[in-house]
C-alpha cells in the first residue's frame, strides 16, 4: 500500500526542516546547515533542495518571508514544527525498537501472525 504524501520525511527533508528550526534562511543556507551539521554525511544538491522547499511550502511547513532578486527566505510554520516533532517521535520509536532487538527483547509473534506473513505455510 502506498504511503500518504509527507507521512514520513526522507533524511534530507528531515534535516532541511531542522535547519529552519534555528532561524529563517534561504535554501542555500539550509543546505550548508545540513552539510555542516552532518559533517558532510548528508548533502542536499540544488535539485533536491528546491524540490523539498517547494513541497514544504505547498504543505504549509514553510512560508516565504522575503525575496531579494533570486534569493528567497523561508521561515518554519507551526505546521512545520508539528511535522518535525512527529518525524522526531517516529525516529525515536525506530531507535527504541532497535535497542529492544539489541537487548534480545524481541516479542513473540501473535497467534496466526506467522501464517499471515508466510501464506505458503498456512494450512489449506
Amino acid at each position: 500500500m502506498p504511503k500518504k504524501a509527507m507521512e514520513s520525511l526522507t533524511e534530507s527533508m528531515f534535516y532541511v526542516l531542522m535547519a529552519f528550526l534555528t532561524r529563517p534562511m534561504c535554501g542555500i543556507e539550509a543546505a550548508e546547515f545540513v552539510e555542516t551539521l552532518t559533517q558532510g554525511r548528508v548533502q542536499v544538491g540544488p535539485a533536491t533542495l528546491y524540490t523539498i522547499l517547494g513541497k514544504f511550502e505547498k504543505e504549509g511547513y514553510l512560508q516565504e518571508t522575503a525575496v531579494e532578486g533570486r534569493k528567497r527566505t523561508y521561515a518554519i510554520t507551526e505546521r512545520g514544527r508539528g511535522a518535525y516533532a512527529q518525524e522526531l517521535a517516529r525516529l525515536h520509536a525506530c531507535l527504541e525498537d532497535a535497542h529492544k532487538v539489541e537487548r534480545g527483547e524481541v516479542p513473540a509473534p501473535a497467534q496466526g501472525a506467522e501464517d499471515a506473513l508466510h501464506p505458503a505455510l498456512s494450512p489449506t
